[in-house]
């Protein structure tokens, strides 16, 4: 097994949790967008079928 350079592992180690930061906001943000509409669209639903 190759030794590996502890500046290249730490360097990898920060790119992959940037990477990975990056990818959980965009996600959240996909998420939150949905559920929204979600809960728009529901709401409505709930409202069109109370009984006046």
């Amino acid at each position: 097994m190759p030794q590996m350079m502890p500046m290249n592992w730490i360097l990898s180690l920060i790119y992959f949790i940037l990477l990975l930061m990056t990818f959980n906001i965009m996600n959240y943000y996909n998420y939150n967008n949905k559920m929204n509409n979600f809960l728009k669209i529901n709401f409505k639903k709930k409202m069109l079928n109370w009984k006046w």
